[in-house]
This record gives structure tokens, C-alpha cells and sequence, in this order.
């Protein structure tokens, strides 16, 4: 296949590829690909597959080795090309087992099946990315992880449903390979390339979220709606997102972001509506303890009814140390609804018991036709319907904002159909907060609302809404409370808490959201400003006791550290005593108050958590409570172990591609969120504030900025590498071009028909 891709590389340049400056509507019977400032691309397209072939092309011209090792994960193939290490053999059992169950193919033909208009633009985003590595060649890709690489192959359609299926299912089974992977039956070793997991992984890879605003008439000095999208996702990798631009004349114009291998618009705007998704509280997965046969491991019983468990030997083939080939074959065991798994001592395999994990995603490739169908909205509540209908969000819930001055969050995603009084009289306990079932009765299996799209899962009746005039947001926490004014309650348990404390994030949030609000609403600016002015909650509520406390030490500041030594705090104090409690770029002192947040294990507040008062309690934080200073000492002495001045710059310890970026931690109260381990400073940042998105409906049009913040691509020859990583550093904003008069007149612009 690399031959034939290089052979044909000269031609397709020249005849496919066509670069002018010719109006974007000459184009008949294809995509046009237009280019603005900053590289982002506008697709013009007469259809849906017109349009995936601009979108697949667009992306593979930024991003295609995002992708291409994805495709090989899908394939199964990663212990074949990388080795069996780092979790490729485990890895590479489950998706063998998927493709070898035609998993993807049945869901295709199944309920729920993807629409014509969504298999079309699938079928053209895999065009467009064929079409973009044909014109360049394997050989002349610009990234060195991929270039020359045997492994870089075109996609088909398939390749990119399995790759919506492995999004959609990211916090099912896709998280957990190791744990499938592991599940043998008693007496027989798994082949896994690594120690036996302990414990469930962080599903969504070390607490990656979100904040989204949307708000209502009552809230905006312009009397419509407005909306903040800020999804705190990695800044390298797979889901870095992709920002573009897709219209069909008369039948669909959306801008927003996508990620790798995903055809359409997953968060964005419209002319009247725009939306944002952020990670729910929502389990959407359920493990089961079936109950074995007496002297037969491989068989359960449910309601007295024995049942074999289904035995599928996965062959992969994995590259040894020294180049050559081997060829490792497994079983994967499963229930028809799901793989069976195991963490020895936690979830064992034995004699009499073993345990299936359900997920509500397993088949869902709904997803492209939600956004689709979100994107033809025309207001708030038609989103809604669209969402209600086929229940397609994956993992996150939804808020939007429209151009009549309406606001709405709600959390219609698949969630399993397991009620409180089931989880009462089935619950074994959970793990990590995911329920598990008694899996031998026939009554503890999901139930299926009339509404549900397809079984097993809540309807939308079941699940929480709001519509508000003034605001909704979520930052993570349950829907509980996505306006205070309107607290939602009534949901299944399983889709989120009530009555509990919040985040510090989501307090900060609600208090900037208030104050807004109260001072005659919210203008475009203010909400940009309200994204990017780095407070910090934790700073603002506690910086003045730890001063303090500072100047109550006699003859200097010190205090005891974990491990029993004393140590002097006087440095710490200087540094705090200096800062203004921003997470700014040239801030002294809040690197270290977030090493000092994220090592207090205890309660600084006086006045504890009162679900009568939720946004202001717990308060009132006093430095002298226990394990106060002695977490100040640990961050000291984690900055001496790491060669750090206690007034080091923010700029030096949190980079991203060597350049200082500005912003804080979510557990500190920062809504601005970037995740970085401040003592480790070349670890870089692993996610956080990613695409940010202000717009405001007007009924003359949306106004929209917009930040990428690690840029459009992530090649780091292309000179969209971190051009929007200098601009989000000055705390500017891209002006997001919409209508077509707005494209055209960008002095950047460069047009490229894909005939």
C-alpha cells in the first residue's frame, strides 16, 4: 500500500489539490477548503460526503499522525509495530476481539444505526484524509513519528466508526483493556505484558473536565443568549481537539471543534445556538458478579438457569526485542452484555465467582448524528429534542445557550437503566463509585425506559433538564446545582449526587457567574474576562490566614513537614506575601500554593459544608487548623528536592512546547484550569483549558472568539504549532470568522478546491 501511495503522490497534487484565489463557490461538485488566520479551516461543500472530505483532509493536513497511530490501535496491531509494552498486548486483545465480533459492522446495521447523511460524511472525512496522504506520501509526512513509517496506512469508513465507537466508549471497557485482558479462568496465566492491574485506571486520564456556561436573557446586557465553552482536555495526543468550520449551503453551517477521527462538530455554534459538553458525574458503566457452576469456571447461573460464558481465542502478533515476530494467543471471556474482568483480590476469578462489566456505550455510534442534528437546531429546545431522541453523549452532559435568550443544561446521555431501589436490593458495593450488581438474578439486569433509544438505558423523562432565563453551568460537579436558583433532584442516583459539598472550582464559577449577573449582566468582553483572569479560591479565601500565621512566627515562620522535620518557612512566607493570588504568567508564590493545596490532607475550614448554604460553605479558613502548615512545609521541601526558589515564576515550572503559559489548577479553585506538577517542570502540561470559546447570538449574526490554546496543529514544523499559545499568553482572543463575507475578507485566506 506505501508504494501505491507514493506512486500516485505526483499526481494527485496536481490534479486534486488545486490552490486559488477564485471564489469559494467555483468549486461545483466539491469541497473548497479555505484557510484563515491562524490556519483555521473553512469547509464549503455542496453534501455531507463533500463535506467529511474537506474535514478528513483538513485534518490529516495538521494532525494526520494524531491519528495514524490510533488506526493502528484499532487494528490491534500496536504490539506488531511497538512492541507488547506499556499495555499494547493488552490493548490489542480487546480490539482484535471487537473486530473479530464484528462489533462495529452489527452496530452499523443495528437500532440506533448511523444516518445516510452521517455514514456520508464519514465515508468523505476518510476520502479527505486519503486524499491528504496521498498527496504528500509516507515518506515526505512532516512529523518524524510517522514519516517513512510502514505502518501509516489510508482509513476506511470502518476505521473511522471504530474510532467514533472507541470515543464514545472511553469510559466503558475501552479504559480497561488491562482488566479484560486479565480475566482468565482460575489455574491459567494471563499473557499480559505487565504486572497484573491493582485497581480501576482514572477513566478519563487524571481528571480531565470541563466548564460551560450558558447563559439567558436575564444575565446579558444584550438581552440574548451567551455561552463560555471551556472542555479542559490533554494538550498532546489523541484528543487534542481540531478546530473547524463545516457549511452546506441551505442544510448545515457549524463551527466549532472536533477530535481526531471524528467526523462533524462536537462543541460549537450556529448562527442561533450554541453548545458545550463537559465530563458528568453520570456512571455509565456496571460491573456484575456472576455466579459460577459448581466445578465449572466457565459457566454462570442466572435464576437457576446455567449459561456458558462465550470463549473467543484473540491471535496478536507482537514484536520482540530483537525485530522479529512472535505470535500470542489469548482468550477473551464475556456475557452477551459485556467482557468479563478482573483485578486479582479486588475482582477475582475463582472458583466460585467471576465479573462482567456493562457499559452503556459498548455500541454507540449515535454520537455523529447528535452533533448533526444539534447543529440544525434552531433553538435550545430543539437541541434538546435532538438529544432526547438518541441519547448519543457520550460521558458528558450539555450546555447551550440560543439566540432567543434561553439557556439550557441538561444531562440526556446513555446512562444505565439500574434505579435507586435496584442499586438498594442488587448492590454488592462499588468500585471507585461504578455499582456492582449481584449478576445471578435476572431482576438485578438493566431495565429499558419506553423512551430509550435502544435498551438498556434511562430515557430521557428519567434524566435532569433545565431551561433558565438568567444561567446553567457545570464544572464537573452533579446536576444538583446547575443554577442554585433551580436546584435539579430528581435523577437516579447514578447519574449524580445532591446535597453535596461542591468543587472549589464550580463555587468560583457560580460566585463569577453571580457577580456578572448582578452587575447588569454580562457583555462578550466580560465573559472573555471571566475565562482568563486566573483567580484562584482557594488563594483568595486562604492566602490572608497563612500571612497570618507567617507573622505570628517567632523568631521566624517554620513548621514540622510529614516526615517529622522542622522546616523554615521564611522564604514561603516572602514568596506569599509577595503574590496577588492570580495564576499569571509572572506570579511569584502560586506555584507554590498549589503544591501546598494539593498536599493538605486536612479541612482548613472552620465553618463546615451546609447543604442549606452550598455555595458558601464550608468557609471561613484558619491556618492553625491541624496539617495546615504542615502541608506548606511538605511543598517546601518538594521544592528544595526539586532545586526550586519558593518565588519561582509560574512562567518556569508550567510550559507547554518550552514557552510559559498562565492559568491554575482545578483542585485550587482555578477556573482557568492547566494541569501541570509544578515540581516537575519538563513534564510540561498534561491538559486543561484547550478550546475556549465565548460567542454571543445576536439576531444579526453570532459573535464568537475563540482560543485553541496548543495551536491548530500539532507538527511542530507547521506554523500553526503554538501561534495561539503566544496569543492566549497575552490573553487575546481569535475573532471567529462565520459568515462567508467574514471569511473573505481575512488577508490570510488561501482556498484550495478538492475536486
Amino acid at each position: 500500500m506505501r508504494q501505491v501511495i507514493r506512486s500516485v503522490a505526483a499526481v494527485v497534487t496536481t490534479a486534486a489539490l488545486v490552490m486559488t484565489a477564485v471564489p469559494a463557490s467555483a468549486a461545483p461538485g466539491g469541497a473548497t477548503l479555505r484557510r484563515t488566520e491562524f490556519g483555521v479551516p473553512h469547509v464549503l461543500a455542496p453534501n455531507y460526503r463533500a463535506a467529511g472530505v474537506g474535514a478528513g483532509f483538513a485534518f490529516a493536513e495538521d494532525n494526520l499522525c494524531l491519528l495514524a497511530p490510533q488506526i493502528v490501535a484499532l487494528d490491534g496491531e500496536k504490539s506488531r509495530w511497538f512492541g507488547p509494552a506499556g499495555g499494547n498486548l493488552e490493548a490489542d486483545l480487546y480490539h482484535r476481539w471487537l473486530n473479530q465480533n464484528r462489533v462495529v459492522e452489527r452496530a452499523l446495521a443495528g437500532p440506533g444505526a448511523p444516518s445516510r447523511d452521517a455514514r456520508d460524511l464519514a465515508r468523505g472525512y476518510a476520502e479527505g484524509y486519503n486524499r491528504y496522504l496521498s498527496s504528500v506520501g509516507v515518506d515526505n509526512l512532516p512529523e518524524s513519528i510517522c514519516k517513512g513509517a510502514d505502518w501509516v496506512r489510508p482509513i476506511t469508513e470502518l476505521d473511522v466508526w471504530r474510532r467514533v465507537l472507541q470515543i464514545s466508549d472511553m469510559g466503558g471497557a475501552e479504559g480497561v483493556t488491562d482488566l479484560v485482558a486479565a480475566a482468565q479462568p482460575p489455574g491459567t496465566p494471563a499473557v499480559a505484558s505487565r504486572t497484573a492491574p491493582t485497581g480501576l485506571p482514572d477513566l478519563f486520564g487524571g481528571g480531565i473536565g470541563s466548564n460551560a456556561v450558558g447563559l439567558g436573557a436575564d444575565a446579558t446586557t444584550g438581552r440574548t443568549g451567551m455561552l463560555l465553552a471551556n472542555p479542559h482536555f490533554p494538550w498532546q495526543g489523541d484528543r487534542r481537539f481540531h478546530q473547524i468550520h463545516l457549511t452546506i449551503p441551505g442544510e448545515l453551517n457549524v463551527s466549532g471543534v472536533s477530535l481526531p477521527g471524528l467526523p462533524g462538530v462536537a462543541i460549537g455554534h450556529t448562527d442561533r445556538v450554541a453548545w458545550s459538553h463537559t465530563v458528568s458525574t453520570a456512571v455509565t458503566l456496571t460491573l456484575h458478579r456472576l455466579a459460577l457452576t459448581p466445578g465449572n469456571p466457565t459457566a454462570y447461573v442466572v435464576d437457576g438457569q446455567t449459561h456458558a460464558l462465550r470463549n473467543d481465542p484473540v491471535t496478536v502478533t507482537v514484536r520482540q526485542d530483537d525485530g522479529t515476530l512472535t505470535s500470542v494467543t489469548q482468550s477473551v471471556w464475556s456475557t452477551p452484555d459485556g467482557p468479563i474482568v478482573s483485578i486479582p483480590g479486588v475482582l477475582p476469578w475463582d472458583a466460585t465467582q467471576a465479573f462482567q462489566l456493562r457499559s452503556a456505550n459498548a455500541t454507540n455510534l449515535r454520537t455523529v448524528d447528535q452533533w448533526l442534528g444539534m447543529a440544525k437546531a434552531r433553538d435550545v429546545r430543539q437541541l434538546r429534542d435532538v438529544q432526547a431522541r438518541l441519547l448519543a453523549s457520550p460521558w458528558v452532559n450539555t450546555t447551550a445557550a440560543d439566540v432567543t435568550g434561553t439557556a439550557f443544561y441538561g444531562d440526556l446521555q446513555s446512562v444505565p437503566h439500574v434505579t435507586n431501589e435496584q442499586e438498594e436490593r442488587c448492590g454488592l458495593g462499588d468500585l471507585d463509585g461504578i455499582p456492582l450488581l449481584d449478576g445471578s438474578r435476572g431482576d438485578c439486569a438493566w431495565g429499558t425506559d419506553a423512551d430509550a433509544p435502544v435498551p438498556g438505558l434511562f430515557g430521557a423523562g428519567n434524566l435532569p433538564t433545565l431551561f433558565r432565563r438568567d444561567f446553567v453551568s457545570n464544572m464537573n460537579d452533579s446536576p444538583w446545582l446547575a443554577n442554585p436558583a433551580a436546584p435539579l433532584v430528581d435523577y437516579p442516583a447514578i447519574v449524580g449526587d445532591t446535597g453535596t459539598p461542591r468543587s472549589y472550582r464550580t463555587r468560583l464559577g457560580l460566585d463569577m457567574i453571580s457577580e456578572g449577573v448582578a452587575d447588569s449582566g454580562f457583555t462578550l468582553a466580560e465573559l472573555q474576562d471571566m475565562q482568563l483572569n486566573n483567580r484562584n479560591f482557594t488563594a483568595e479565601r486562604g492566602l490572608p490566614s497563612v500571612l497570618s500565621w507567617c507573622r505570628s512566627g517567632a523568631p521566624a515562620p517554620s513548621a514540622t513537614a510529614t516526615d517529622g522535620r522542622t522546616v523554615d518557612l521564611t522564604a514561603a512566607c516572602a514568596a506569599l506575601a509577595g503574590w496577588n493570588t492570580r495564576g499569571d504568567l509572572e506570579a511569584r508564590g502560586a506555584a507554590l500554593w498549589r503544591a501546598f493545596i494539593l498536599r493538605l490532607r486536612t479541612s482548613p475550614w472552620t465553618v463546615p459544608f451546609d447543604p442549606a448554604d452550598p455555595v458558601r460553605t464550608p468557609r471561613d479558613f484558619d491556618a492553625t487548623r491541624p496539617g495546615v502548615t504542615t502541608a506548606l512545609a511538605d511543598a517546601v521541601q518538594a521544592f528544595t528536592a526539586a532545586g526550586l526558589p519558593a518565588d519561582v515564576p509560574l512562567a518556569d515550572v508550567q510550559r507547554y512546547e518550552g514557552i510559559g503559559v498562565h492559568g491554575c489548577d482545578g483542585r485550587e479553585g482555578c477556573f482557568n484550569v492547566i494541569t501541570a506538577d509544578v515540581t516537575r517542570p519538563a513534564a510540561g502540561v498534561q491538559h486543561g483549558s484547550s478550546f475556549i470559546m465565548a460567542t454571543e447570538l445576536t439576531r444579526s449574526g453570532p459573535r464568537t472568539r475563540t482560543l485553541l490554546t496548543y495551536g491548530q496543529s500539532a507538527n511542530p514544523t507547521s506554523p500553526h504549532h503554538t501561534d495561539q499559545t503566544h496569543v492566549y499568553n497575552d490573553k487575546q482572543w481569535v475573532t471567529d470568522r462565520f459568515t462567508e463575507r467574514e471569511i473573505a475578507s481575512d488577508p490570510h485566506l488561501t482556498i484550495r478546491h478538492l475536486r
